[in-house]
Parts: C-alpha cells; sequence; structure tokens
C-alpha cells in the first residue's frame, strides 16, 4: 500500500489534550502536548474578484447603508503569527516583528524581482490566504506547488496579485548552493497529484533549499515522544508551546494560523486556556463546544483535497 498518511482534524485549540490545563509556557513544567493536524491539505486559493455589478463595473454605493470601509495595507505585524520552531532544543524557524527587523518587508511582485537571485525562497502573503512559497530560478520565474502540481510559472504570475519577500532565513537549516536548489526545483516541474512528495507549497520549496527529508510527507517516524516544538508569542512576556511529532505535522498547523491571523489564534488560545465558568446546576457546561466551522471560501473545496503516497 505505500506511506499513507492518517488525517485527525481537530477545531480549535479547545478540543486538544494538554497536559497543562493552564498552558503558559513555563521553564520547568510540562508543554501541551500535540501531534494532531489542524487543517486540510492547504494550497492556496484563487483570490476572488470584487462584486461586479451589470454592467461589469463594481457595484455601486448603497445611500441608504453603511459604507465599507477602504482596504488596509497588508501588514505583517497584524495579520501574521510571531512563532518559533524548536526540534528538541534547537530553534530550526523563527519569525520574529522585533524592532528594526525587515526581514518580513513585503514588496509588490514587479519590485520583488529586484531582490531575487537564483535559488531563493519567495514568499506571497495576503491576508486570509495561506501563504504560498516558490523557489526563484532566475529569468524572472519561479517553481512552486500549485493545486497539486509543481508548475514553472513568472514571478508575477504566481503572485496572483498578492505581495511578496524572500525568506531565505527564517529556516535556520544549512542550505544546498544556489545551482543544487534551482536543480532540485526544475527536476519536479510537472510533477502533480500522487507524484507529489509535498503537502503543500511550503513544504517543497524548504525541500528544495535545505534537501531534508522532514520536509516530505511520512518523511519522519511518528513514535515516541514529540520533538518538535511551536512556541507561539502571546505578548512580549507570555507565549504558548504546541508540539508535533513531525516537522510536516508542525507545518500545516502553522499555515492555518498564517490563513486564519493572529487575532482568530490569539481568540482560539483565550478561550482554550481560560474557558467559561460553568453555571450553576449545570454539570456539563465546563466543557467547551468547538465553534461552528468556517464555510469555506469560493474554489477552496477543490483546494482542500489530501495528498497521499502510494
Amino acid at each position: 500500500m505505500g506511506n499513507q498518511v492518517e488525517k485527525l482534524t481537530h477545531l480549535s485549540y479547545k478540543e486538544v489534550p494538554t497536559a497543562d490545563p493552564t498552558g503558559v509556557d513555563r521553564d520547568d513544567g510540562p508543554r501541551i502536548g500535540v501531534s494532531y493536524i489542524f487543517s486540510n491539505d492547504d494550497e492556496d486559493v484563487e483570490p476572488q474578484p470584487p462584486p461586479q455589478g451589470p454592467n461589469g463595473g463594481g457595484l455601486p454605493d448603497r445611500g441608504d447603508g453603511p459604507q465599507l470601509p477602504p482596504p488596509q495595507p497588508y501588514d505583517p505585524r497584524l495579520h501574521e503569527v510571531e512563532c518559533s520552531v524548536f526540534y528538541r532544543d534547537e530553534c530550526v524557524y523563527q519569525k520574529s516583528f522585533a524592532p528594526g527587523s525587515a526581514a518580513l518587508s513585503t514588496y509588490t511582485p514587479e519590485n520583488l524581482l529586484n531582490k531575487c537571485k537564483p535559488g531563493d525562497l519567495v514568499e506571497f502573503v495576503s491576508q486570509a490566504q495561506y501563504p504560498h512559497w516558490a523557489v526563484y530560478v532566475g529569468n524572472f520565474q519561479v517553481v512552486h506547488l500549485h493545486r497539486l502540481e509543481v508548475s514553472n510559472s513568472f514571478l508575477t504570475d504566481a503572485s496572483q496579485g498578492r505581495r511578496g519577500r524572500v525568506v531565505n532565513d527564517l529556516y535556520r537549516y544549512k542550505p544546498l548552493s544556489p545551482s543544487t536548489v534551482v536543480r532540485n526545483a526544475l527536476a519536479h516541474v510537472g510533477a502533480k497529484e500522487r507524484e507529489l512528495s509535498w503537502r503543500n507549497s511550503e513544504s517543497f520549496a524548504a525541500w528544495c533549499r535545505y534537501g531534508k527529508r522532514e520536509f516530505k510527507i511520512g518523511g519522519e517516524l511518528r513514535i515516541g515522544k514529540q520533538p518538535y516544538r511551536l512556541q507561539i508569542q502571546l505578548s512580549a512576556q507570555r507565549s504558548h508551546t504546541l508540539e508535533f511529532q513531525s516537522l510536516e505535522d508542525l507545518i500545516m498547523e502553522k499555515r492555518r494560523n498564517d490563513q486564519i491571523g493572529r487575532a482568530a489564534v490569539l481568540q482560539e488560545l483565550a478561550m482554550h486556556l481560560h474557558p467559561a465558568e460553568p453555571e450553576e446546576g449545570d454539570g456539563d457546561a465546563a466543557r467547551t463546544t468547538p465553534p461552528p466551522e468556517r464555510p469555506p471560501a469560493p474554489g477552496q473545496e477543490e483546494e482542500d483535497r489530501e495528498v497521499v503516497v502510494q
């Protein structure tokens, strides 16, 4: 049968067993133990165009209703989750918004081209979408895993209008040479569906750059103690830590956090760490109820398919 990946899903942190009821990170206490996947396959969704009027233009303003606020520019500090990834005691990934840090600044696709070199990892970001990763291979082109197929596209096309940035420094593994990174990416152009060994665009791009089997589906045995920790920064002094048995599972949870946004992640954790007090006489009220499932975005059903290696 080959390697078949079994998925367990949870709607929120409230459904996850925890060794520490407070969930607060302590130097001498246990951390939350998690080896679950919180999301379905997370290939990103095509951005949806604004609603069109009968003549092809935008919908007219309604004088009797509230005016919609203008779209705000994308700010990573507002929408993204500051976090670190540890393998045992070694930090292997870090996204930090420390003062003066410009590593997470985003650029338009046209300006991003001026900053890319062959072998660079590129991340396209947008509010309420999964981040999309690609490998820049030169000549204005990238190789990326999109819609269950590895494709070679122009960077401006792969961006789908989103802002982007070079993210070579997020993972702290030793990179391969730029020529090897490009060769790894180009060698898999055209691979799709059951030929794929990666669950999402980030895992594919990171594998091309670092060559580590941990980025592949089933690249690690899920037995014993969870060696990976995802430390989510709640504030300057407080953090919450989740544990995983594989880097593959951790990446899926990290990407889910980026997709739902920082405010939603903090709200979920607040509800998990401080559940509502049960009403008097209601013995079952202490059990939290999962929130209603979010309706999928248009087109997301097609993207949320599981990749299984036979």
